[in-house]
C-alpha cells in the first residue's frame, strides 16, 4: 500500500518564492496557493494573491481538487497588538479523487518543513475558511 503513495518534491522556483513570503515586510493579507503538477510530481504555484480577505482566498479554492496555501494575515489582538502570523492550510475537500487526496497528504509534510511553517491547518470544507476560523 505505501509504495503506491507519491510524495512530491518542491519546485526550485517555488521553495525561493516562499523563503521570501516569509520575510516579506508588506503588512496586506496575502496568499500563495499551490498545486501539485500530477506528471511531474511537482509541488508547483498556481496563484499568488495580495490583498485578500480570507473570504475572498476561499472563493479562489477549487471545490473539488485539494491545494495547499501558505496565508499572511492581519491579526489583530484583543489587546490592541497587531501581528501577521503566516498560517499553512491544506485544503482537501469532500469528493476529492482519492488519488489526488493521497498525493496531496504524502506531500504535505515535506512542503511544511521546505516552508518551515509551524501553523498548520487542514479543512474539509472550502466554507469553513473565515476569519473566525482563523482565529
Amino acid at each position: 500500500m505505501s509504495e503506491s503513495l507519491v510524495v512530491c518534491d518542491v519546485a526550485e522556483d517555488l521553495v525561493e518564492k516562499l523563503r521570501k513570503f516569509r520575510f516579506r515586510k508588506e503588512t496586506n493579507n496575502a496568499a500563495i496557493i499551490m498545486k501539485i503538477d500530477k506528471d511531474k510530481r511537482l509541488v508547483v504555484l498556481d496563484e499568488e494573491l495580495e490583498g485578500i480577505s480570507p473570504d475572498e482566498l476561499k472563493d479562489e479554492l477549487p471545490e473539488r481538487q485539494p491545494r495547499f496555501i501558505v496565508y499572511s494575515y492581519k491579526y489583530q489582538h484583543d489587546d490592541g497588538r497587531v501581528s501577521y502570523p503566516l498560517c499553512f492550510i491544506f485544503s482537501s475537500p469532500v469528493g476529492c479523487k482519492p488519488e489526488q487526496q493521497m498525493m496531496y497528504a504524502g506531500s504535505k509534510n515535506k512542503l511544511v518543513q521546505t516552508a518551515e511553517l509551524t501553523k498548520v491547518f487542514e479543512i474539509r470544507n472550502t466554507e469553513d475558511l473565515t476569519e473566525e476560523w482563523l482565529h
